[in-house]
């Protein structure tokens, strides 16, 4: 078998590339990790959300969350719970609407559905009516808005 002098093979290495950088592997302090992992022990954000801030990856973040359990499940300690809060209702109010006078003699006119509020809260003493189209991303935010001025 001839191989020719023209083919990338027998010229060699054209070009070639240095890598300075420290790459992805990275050495974290042990207070850093420790508070990554109060991070996501504070309930405020899930372990994936804590991790992307950080720019680490979820399974990075697990891994420090077992070593640390290991190490205080050594020394008799215990972490908090994982277990979310429990959901609860707030109960219903629904007062009557007062009615004075007679019935109206022509046919009242239709609300625009946009004018009504689906939902209305009212937490201590602040009143919040969301409309029929919010989206959930916005209803949950209305509701940790108000319990964070608790």
């Amino acid at each position: 078998m001839i191989i020719s002098g023209d083919d990338p093979v027998s010229k060699g290495a054209q070009r070639f590339e240095v890598f300075t950088g420290a790459g992805k592997r990275r050495e974290w302090p042990p207070e850093v990790k420790a508070s990554i992992v109060a991070e996501c022990y504070s309930g405020r954000d899930g372990v994936s959300a804590v991790a992307r801030r950080h720019g680490l990856d979820p399974s990075q973040v697990y891994a420090w969350r077992r070593d640390l359990r290991k190490q205080l499940e050594a020394k008799g300690g215990i972490l908090p719970s994982e277990e979310p809060e429990a959901v609860a209702f707030v109960p219903a109010v629904i007062e009557p609407s007062a009615v004075s006078g007679p019935a109206p003699t022509r046919r009242p006119r239709r609300r625009r559905c946009a004018a009504a509020a689906a939902v209305e809260l009212e937490i201590d003493g602040v009143a919040v009516k969301i409309g029929r189209s919010a989206d959930v991303g916005v209803i949950a935010a209305v509701i940790e808005a108000l319990k964070a001025t608790r």
